[in-house]
């Protein structure tokens, strides 16, 4: 009998999301009685807002509802998303020049598939978000890592941009505010990759889902406010997922020059068609509604983001720069390997990572799933006590 055909060779070299694959384990040892505190999931605990509950509840009594709708967005969705666009990213743009997606990683997806051809080089700066290299793998193009430690508080130059070009290098991945590590690019320094990326013709994908969640005074500008004129050359990608704790209504969307979405919205008619037209619903009030409770969120944020920063830091061996944005940690932990540890020597973050599961009860992304070994990603997007008594259990283990 003949054997059966393989399967997609393409699919079958992805790789499972890291971070979410703690995570479950996570809930996992959690739902068996362990008491395991959780870094791992890059997701609000606060409940979304009542009043885009109460729209969505709404929005079930209009039939027009349970209908198909246009695959790109509700055109009153895209409106309020274009005046969100104007308003914190400096970008004038029309309502078919977005498109709204299942969520931010569709739109990442969907970014990748629109302007990287096979065999293009794509510049992604590392540390780096886990999903982006194998979305640009899918789109058949090659991530080349260009890697920022702790030294330039994971921002990478642009002397380190040109140095990684080549003939092949077609697009740049920017993102600021950062997951995984939090850190914002000033203005100059936006300004400076823009202007690179411009001279040489370079598409940039910038994901700006965390523009709104910055602290101490900073600013997350756009790279499209900061150099105008590269338009017409990026696709921004954002959503509604974390500055409104709306991770599971899944809405986020893409916008860009004409003819890449063009080009993206005739791929998502045949992928997925209109996102879920009640989730599409909260979302624009989440947007033209009243902003007091996500403040009221980032200032939760910032409060927890100082917390676990001054308690990491008394960890000997623990280097942790100072995040300005988004709510992540990512401390330098390299002083923490090739020691013992009650019995165990862990040499990667990987085998650190388990470590502090097993001895402390504490789930943390290594740095592996996010480039190079050497860091530990720790999500303060959980509660004050929880997130205190996490940390402390870590400067127990390590002290």
């Amino acid at each position: 009998m003949t054997s059966r055909a393989p399967l997609s060779r393409k699919l079958s070299a992805i790789a499972e999301s890291a971070t979410l694959k703690v995570d479950a384990k996570a809930k996992s040892l959690q739902a068996a009685g362990r008491p395991v505190i959780s870094y791992a999931a890059g997701e609000p605990d606060f409940a979304t807002p009542q009043f885009i509950v109460d729209a969505a509840a709404e929005a079930l009594r209009d039939p027009a509802n349970f209908r198909y709708t246009p695959a790109a967005g509700l055109p009153v969705l895209r409106e309020a998303i274009a005046a969100k666009t104007l308003r914190d990213s400096g970008l004038e743009v029309a309502p078919s020049q977005i498109i709204v997606t299942n969520g931010g990683k569709q739109a990442v997806y969907q970014a990748f598939q629109a302007v990287v051809n096979p065999g293009d080089e794509v510049l992604l700066p590392a540390p780096y978000w886990t999903t982006y290299p194998e979305a640009i793998r899918l789109a058949d193009g090659t991530p080349v890592e260009v890697f920022a430690g702790a030294d330039q508080g994971y921002k990478v130059t642009v002397d380190q941009l040109e140095a990684a070009r080549t003939d092949r290098t077609t697009t740049l991945v920017f993102v600021s505010p950062s997951n995984p590590t939090g850190a914002v690019y000033t203005p100059e320094e936006t300004r400076e990759i823009g202007r690179w990326a411009l001279e040489n013709g370079i598409w940039v994908i910038t994901d700006e889902i965390y523009q709104n969640l910055v602290y101490e005074g900073a600013r997350a500008v756009s790279i499209v406010e900061a150099v105008p004129e590269l338009a017409e050359q990026t696709i921004l990608v954002n959503g509604v997922a974390k500055t409104y704790a709306m991770t599971g209504w899944r809405v986020g969307w893409m916008v860009g020059p004409t003819d890449a979405i063009k080009v993206a919205a005739n791929l998502q008619s045949h992928l997925s068609s209109n996102v879920n037209n009640i989730a599409q619903r909260a979302a624009l009030t989440a947007l033209s509604g009243p902003q007091d409770e996500a403040e009221q969120f980032r200032l939760a944020f910032d409060r927890r983001r100082r917390l676990i920063v001054s308690e990491l830091a008394k960890i000997p061996g623990v280097e942790v720069p100072n995040p300005l944005g988004a709510f992540y940690v990512y401390p330098d932990v390299t002083g923490l390997l090739g020691r013992e540890w009650r019995g165990q020597t862990p040499t990667t973050t990987l085998e650190l990572a388990d470590l502090i599961l097993d001895e402390a009860e504490v789930a943390v992304v290594p740095g592996e799933a996010f480039g190079p070994s050497g860091y530990l990603r720790l999500s303060y997007a959980l509660g004050d006590d929880q997130l205190l008594e996490g940390v402390q259990r870590l400067q127990s283990l390590f002290t």
